[in-house]
Protein backbone atom coordinates (compact mmCIF):
# COMPACT_ATOMS: atom_id res chain seq x y z
CA UNK A 1 0.00 0.00 0.00
CA UNK A 2 1.39 3.39 -0.94
CA UNK A 3 2.30 5.68 1.89
CA UNK A 4 0.72 9.09 2.15
CA UNK A 5 3.01 12.03 1.69
CA UNK A 6 2.51 13.13 5.29
CA UNK A 7 3.52 9.67 6.53
CA UNK A 8 7.02 9.98 5.08
CA UNK A 9 9.37 11.17 7.81
CA UNK A 10 11.86 13.81 6.90
CA UNK A 11 15.37 13.77 8.40
CA UNK A 12 15.39 15.74 11.62
CA UNK A 13 17.51 18.85 11.80
CA UNK A 14 17.80 19.23 8.02
CA UNK A 15 16.43 21.82 5.66
CA UNK A 16 15.09 20.90 2.23
CA UNK A 17 18.05 20.25 0.00
CA UNK A 18 20.08 18.54 2.73
CA UNK A 19 21.40 21.65 4.47
CA UNK A 20 21.66 21.84 8.22
CA UNK A 21 19.90 24.72 9.94
CA UNK A 22 22.33 27.31 11.25
CA UNK A 23 21.42 26.58 14.87
CA UNK A 24 22.27 22.90 14.35
CA UNK A 25 25.67 23.83 12.92
CA UNK A 26 26.40 26.03 15.93
CA UNK A 27 25.37 23.28 18.34
CA UNK A 28 27.58 20.82 16.47
CA UNK A 29 30.53 23.21 16.75
CA UNK A 30 29.90 23.63 20.47
CA UNK A 31 29.80 19.84 20.96
CA UNK A 32 33.20 19.55 19.27
CA UNK A 33 34.80 22.41 21.18
CA UNK A 34 33.52 22.12 24.74
CA UNK A 35 35.53 19.00 25.79
CA UNK A 36 38.90 20.54 24.91
CA UNK A 37 37.83 23.93 26.28
CA UNK A 38 36.73 22.32 29.54
CA UNK A 39 40.06 20.49 29.90
CA UNK A 40 41.94 23.68 29.10
CA UNK A 41 40.08 25.74 31.74
CA UNK A 42 40.30 22.96 34.32
CA UNK A 43 44.04 22.67 33.72
CA UNK A 44 44.53 26.39 34.34
CA UNK A 45 42.44 26.25 37.51
CA UNK A 46 44.40 23.28 38.86
CA UNK A 47 47.66 24.99 37.92
CA UNK A 48 46.64 28.11 39.86
CA UNK A 49 45.57 26.10 42.89
CA UNK A 50 48.68 23.87 42.87
CA UNK A 51 51.05 26.86 42.87
CA UNK A 52 49.07 28.45 45.68
CA UNK A 53 48.68 25.32 47.83
CA UNK A 54 52.27 24.10 47.53
CA UNK A 55 53.72 27.58 47.91
CA UNK A 56 55.78 27.46 44.73
CA UNK A 57 57.77 30.63 44.10
CA UNK A 58 56.86 32.81 41.13
CA UNK A 59 60.50 32.59 40.03
CA UNK A 60 60.08 28.84 39.57
CA UNK A 61 56.55 28.62 38.20
CA UNK A 62 54.29 31.56 37.46
CA UNK A 63 50.58 31.23 38.13
CA UNK A 64 48.20 31.67 35.19
CA UNK A 65 46.80 34.81 36.81
CA UNK A 66 50.31 36.27 37.01
CA UNK A 67 51.38 35.70 33.42
CA UNK A 68 47.95 36.66 32.06
CA UNK A 69 48.28 39.93 33.94
CA UNK A 70 51.81 40.28 32.52
CA UNK A 71 50.41 39.74 29.03
CA UNK A 72 48.17 42.76 29.55
CA UNK A 73 50.87 44.95 31.11
CA UNK A 74 53.42 44.14 28.39
CA UNK A 75 50.91 43.91 25.55
CA UNK A 76 52.71 46.38 23.28
CA UNK A 77 56.06 44.61 23.59
CA UNK A 78 54.45 41.19 23.24
CA UNK A 79 52.44 42.27 20.20
CA UNK A 80 55.58 43.55 18.44
CA UNK A 81 57.41 40.30 19.23
CA UNK A 82 54.45 38.21 18.06
CA UNK A 83 54.27 40.11 14.77
CA UNK A 84 57.99 39.62 14.11
CA UNK A 85 57.78 35.89 14.81
CA UNK A 86 54.60 35.52 12.72
CA UNK A 87 56.31 37.10 9.72
CA UNK A 88 59.27 34.77 10.06
CA UNK A 89 56.96 31.75 10.30
CA UNK A 90 54.87 32.68 7.26
CA UNK A 91 57.80 33.60 5.03
CA UNK A 92 59.69 30.45 6.05
CA UNK A 93 56.63 28.28 5.54
CA UNK A 94 56.00 29.64 2.05
CA UNK A 95 59.61 28.94 1.10
CA UNK A 96 59.32 25.45 2.60
CA UNK A 97 56.15 24.84 0.63
CA UNK A 98 57.84 25.81 -2.64
CA UNK A 99 60.94 23.72 -1.92
CA UNK A 100 58.96 20.72 -0.65
CA UNK A 101 56.52 20.60 -3.56
CA UNK A 102 59.26 21.09 -6.15
CA UNK A 103 61.38 18.30 -4.67
CA UNK A 104 58.41 15.93 -4.51
CA UNK A 105 57.40 16.55 -8.12
CA UNK A 106 60.97 16.15 -9.40
CA UNK A 107 61.54 12.97 -7.39
CA UNK A 108 58.35 11.34 -8.69
CA UNK A 109 58.77 12.60 -12.25
CA UNK A 110 62.37 11.43 -12.58
CA UNK A 111 63.07 8.06 -10.99
CA UNK A 112 66.83 8.54 -10.90
CA UNK A 113 66.37 11.65 -8.73
CA UNK A 114 64.52 9.59 -6.14
CA UNK A 115 67.41 7.15 -5.95
CA UNK A 116 69.92 10.00 -5.78
CA UNK A 117 68.19 12.53 -3.49
CA UNK A 118 65.80 10.65 -1.23
CA UNK A 119 68.48 9.10 1.03
CA UNK A 120 70.18 12.50 1.31
CA UNK A 121 66.89 14.17 2.25
CA UNK A 122 66.29 11.62 5.00
CA UNK A 123 69.90 11.92 6.21
CA UNK A 124 69.64 15.71 6.27
CA UNK A 125 66.41 15.48 8.26
CA UNK A 126 68.04 13.63 11.17
CA UNK A 127 70.72 16.30 11.64
CA UNK A 128 69.99 18.23 14.89
CA UNK A 129 68.55 21.54 13.74
CA UNK A 130 69.61 23.34 16.91
CA UNK A 131 73.21 22.70 15.89
CA UNK A 132 72.59 24.27 12.48
CA UNK A 133 71.30 27.58 13.83
CA UNK A 134 74.72 28.96 14.95
CA UNK A 135 76.24 27.86 11.66
CA UNK A 136 73.60 29.70 9.64
CA UNK A 137 74.10 32.82 11.77
CA UNK A 138 77.85 32.59 11.18
CA UNK A 139 77.28 32.39 7.44
CA UNK A 140 74.44 34.89 6.99
CA UNK A 141 74.55 37.17 10.04
CA UNK A 142 71.74 38.08 12.42
CA UNK A 143 69.16 39.16 9.85
CA UNK A 144 66.12 37.38 8.47
CA UNK A 145 68.02 35.01 6.14
CA UNK A 146 69.35 32.49 8.73
CA UNK A 147 65.94 32.29 10.40
CA UNK A 148 64.17 31.55 7.12
CA UNK A 149 66.81 29.00 6.17
CA UNK A 150 66.43 27.17 9.47
CA UNK A 151 62.62 27.13 9.12
CA UNK A 152 62.94 25.71 5.60
CA UNK A 153 65.36 23.02 6.78
CA UNK A 154 62.96 21.99 9.56
CA UNK A 155 59.66 22.14 7.66
CA UNK A 156 60.22 21.03 4.06
CA UNK A 157 60.50 17.32 4.91
CA UNK A 158 56.85 16.57 5.86
CA UNK A 159 55.65 18.49 2.80
CA UNK A 160 57.97 16.57 0.49
CA UNK A 161 57.30 13.18 2.05
CA UNK A 162 53.50 13.52 2.11
CA UNK A 163 53.32 14.79 -1.44
CA UNK A 164 55.52 11.98 -2.71
CA UNK A 165 53.11 9.51 -1.11
CA UNK A 166 50.18 11.35 -2.67
CA UNK A 167 51.73 11.47 -6.12
CA UNK A 168 52.28 7.72 -5.98
CA UNK A 169 48.76 7.00 -4.72
CA UNK A 170 47.26 7.13 -8.22
CA UNK A 171 44.68 4.49 -9.17
CA UNK A 172 46.52 1.95 -11.32
CA UNK A 173 43.46 1.33 -13.53
CA UNK A 174 43.22 5.06 -14.21
CA UNK A 175 46.93 5.15 -14.94
CA UNK A 176 46.60 2.34 -17.48
CA UNK A 177 43.63 4.12 -19.05
CA UNK A 178 45.59 7.37 -19.41
CA UNK A 179 48.48 5.50 -20.99
CA UNK A 180 46.19 3.63 -23.34
CA UNK A 181 44.88 6.89 -24.81
CA UNK A 182 48.41 8.17 -25.39
CA UNK A 183 48.79 10.56 -22.42
CA UNK A 184 52.33 11.67 -21.75
CA UNK A 185 54.01 11.43 -18.33
CA UNK A 186 53.65 15.19 -17.89
CA UNK A 187 49.92 15.02 -18.66
CA UNK A 188 49.45 12.20 -16.17
CA UNK A 189 51.38 14.20 -13.59
CA UNK A 190 49.41 17.44 -14.00
CA UNK A 191 45.93 16.00 -14.60
CA UNK A 192 45.92 12.97 -12.30
CA UNK A 193 48.82 12.75 -9.88
CA UNK A 194 48.92 16.32 -8.59
CA UNK A 195 45.14 16.56 -7.94
CA UNK A 196 45.27 13.15 -6.23
CA UNK A 197 48.13 14.28 -4.00
CA UNK A 198 46.41 17.40 -2.62
CA UNK A 199 44.87 15.79 0.50
CA UNK A 200 48.26 14.30 1.34
CA UNK A 201 49.89 17.66 0.70
CA UNK A 202 47.53 19.41 3.12
CA UNK A 203 48.33 16.81 5.77
CA UNK A 204 52.01 17.61 5.35
CA UNK A 205 51.30 21.36 5.44
CA UNK A 206 49.48 21.05 8.77
CA UNK A 207 52.55 19.32 10.23
CA UNK A 208 54.92 21.80 8.60
CA UNK A 209 53.20 24.93 9.93
CA UNK A 210 53.67 23.75 13.52
CA UNK A 211 57.31 22.89 12.82
CA UNK A 212 57.73 26.37 11.35
CA UNK A 213 56.76 27.85 14.72
CA UNK A 214 59.43 25.72 16.41
CA UNK A 215 61.99 26.68 13.78
CA UNK A 216 61.35 30.41 14.22
CA UNK A 217 61.68 30.22 18.01
CA UNK A 218 64.88 28.12 17.82
CA UNK A 219 66.37 30.59 15.34
CA UNK A 220 65.51 33.50 17.64
CA UNK A 221 67.13 31.69 20.56
CA UNK A 222 70.39 31.54 18.64
CA UNK A 223 70.51 35.15 17.56
CA UNK A 224 67.80 37.80 17.27
CA UNK A 225 66.91 41.29 18.41
CA UNK A 226 63.15 40.77 18.57
CA UNK A 227 60.54 38.04 18.43
CA UNK A 228 58.92 35.71 20.92
CA UNK A 229 61.95 33.41 21.07
CA UNK A 230 64.20 36.37 21.86
CA UNK A 231 61.71 37.54 24.50
CA UNK A 232 61.63 34.10 26.16
CA UNK A 233 65.40 34.01 26.34
CA UNK A 234 65.59 37.60 27.61
CA UNK A 235 62.98 36.94 30.30
CA UNK A 236 64.85 33.82 31.47
CA UNK A 237 68.09 35.79 31.92
CA UNK A 238 66.20 38.42 33.93
CA UNK A 239 64.38 35.76 36.02
CA UNK A 240 61.12 37.29 34.83
CA UNK A 241 59.09 34.09 34.91
CA UNK A 242 55.66 35.70 34.28
CA UNK A 243 56.97 37.38 31.12
CA UNK A 244 58.58 34.11 29.99
CA UNK A 245 55.31 32.20 30.44
CA UNK A 246 53.38 34.99 28.72
CA UNK A 247 55.62 34.67 25.66
CA UNK A 248 55.37 30.87 25.77
CA UNK A 249 51.58 31.14 25.86
CA UNK A 250 51.60 33.37 22.80
CA UNK A 251 53.88 30.95 20.95
CA UNK A 252 51.47 28.11 21.71
CA UNK A 253 48.43 30.14 20.67
CA UNK A 254 50.18 31.21 17.48
CA UNK A 255 50.92 27.62 16.55
CA UNK A 256 47.33 26.60 17.30
CA UNK A 257 45.89 29.43 15.21
CA UNK A 258 48.14 28.68 12.25
CA UNK A 259 47.36 24.96 12.41
CA UNK A 260 43.61 25.56 12.28
CA UNK A 261 44.06 28.25 9.65
CA UNK A 262 45.67 25.58 7.46
CA UNK A 263 42.72 23.26 8.15
CA UNK A 264 40.33 26.09 7.24
CA UNK A 265 42.19 26.70 3.98
CA UNK A 266 41.86 23.03 3.10
CA UNK A 267 38.13 23.11 3.92
CA UNK A 268 37.54 26.19 1.75
CA UNK A 269 39.46 24.72 -1.19
CA UNK A 270 37.53 21.47 -0.95
CA UNK A 271 34.26 23.38 -1.05
CA UNK A 272 35.43 25.54 -3.92
CA UNK A 273 37.13 22.80 -5.98
CA UNK A 274 35.53 19.49 -4.93
CA UNK A 275 36.55 17.78 -8.16
CA UNK A 276 40.28 18.14 -7.46
CA UNK A 277 40.40 18.11 -3.66
CA UNK A 278 38.37 15.02 -2.88
CA UNK A 279 39.69 13.14 0.13
CA UNK A 280 41.39 10.07 -1.31
CA UNK A 281 42.95 9.03 1.98
CA UNK A 282 39.79 7.43 3.35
Amino acid sequence: MALAQDDVKKPAGRRPGGRRPRGGAVRGWIRRVWPSLTVFVAGFVLWELAVEVFGISSFELAKPSEFLAEMWRSRDMLWDATWVTTQEILYGFLLSFAVGVLLAVLIVRFGWLERALYPLIVLFQVVPKVALAPIFILWFGYGLAPKLLLIVVITFFPITLNMIVGLKAIDQDLLLLMRSVGSSRNQILTRIQIPTSLPYLFAGMRIAITLAVIGAVVAEFSGAENGLGYLIQFASTQLDTPLMFAALTLVSLLGLILYYAMSLLEFVLRKRFPHITADTTR
